[in-house]
């Protein structure tokens, strides 16, 4: 995915603490449900090695390829700080650096073992923070919120678009309710399971605006933003 593909990656504030359009925990779950509907807008990667591969973001593949303890998201709940740990703690440990000799590649050690074990060595809260940074979940939470499923568009300004359309519909209050009831039928195709390993994503990703409810609903959060834009001062 990372030596293949290029994305524009936007992020945003995290939220207040505060229920409403701009909350945290509402944000948080508008970010993973309209994370499928950017899929489907900005899929722009439908060739890998110069051959069609079925579906018009290769990259949202290779994504979920990857598997869903490296990849994938949390469980959505209400707490999204306690979803979140739980996942980073949960996930398997990628390796154990050791400052001299060869670092060690555990097989489905997770943190929350390596942390009750101590072995082979005692974690440190670097050990930590390292261990949450090889995670690549589709909105990764660093104190604001990234979020990492736009594919890369043409043109040395095609960042412009997703950024201020993300941003429209994150940090307008009026856009940010707009979008959040539009969406709210999409969490239905989930069927419960975290993004990107899910029907809804593997749709948008497949056949993108195809898809007639994901089209239905980009256009309506993409007017949501057009009239929203000129209220941020854009």
């Amino acid at each position: 995915m990372m030596r293949a593909s290029a994305s524009v990656q936007v992020c945003v504030d995290a939220g207040y603490e505060e229920p409403g359009p701009l909350g945290h925990v509402r944000r948080w779950w508008l970010a993973h449900h309209l994370g499928a509907v950017l899929v489907a807008v900005f899929a722009n990667s439908p060739l890998a090695a110069g051959r069609a591969t079925g579906w018009l973001s290769t990259r949202q593949l290779r994504w979920a390829q990857i598997g869903a303890d490296r990849a994938g998201g949390p469980v959505l709940d209400a707490d999204p700080r306690g979803a979140w740990a739980r996942h980073v703690l949960d996930s398997p440990v990628m390796c154990v650096r050791q400052e001299a000799g060869p670092w060690q590649v555990p097989d489905g050690l997770t943190f929350r073992e390596w942390i009750r074990s101590g072995v082979p060595r005692p974690p440190t809260r670097d050990d930590f923070d390292y261990h949450a940074s090889t995670l690549f979940p589709p909105v990764r939470p660093r104190g604001h919120l990234e979020l990492r499923m736009i594919d890369a568009q043409p043109g040395d300004d095609g960042w412009i678009v997703p950024l201020a359309v993300v941003a429209a519909l994150f940090d307008d209050p009026q856009a940010a309710e707009t979008a959040y009831r539009a969406v709210k039928p999409l969490a239905e195709r989930t069927h419960g399971r975290p993004a990107p390993h899910n029907p809804l994503y593997e749709d948008a990703a497949r056949v993108g605006l195809a898809d007639p409810e994901l089209r239905e609903v980009a256009v309506t959060c993409f007017t949501a933003a057009l009239d929203a834009l000129p209220r941020l001062g854009a």
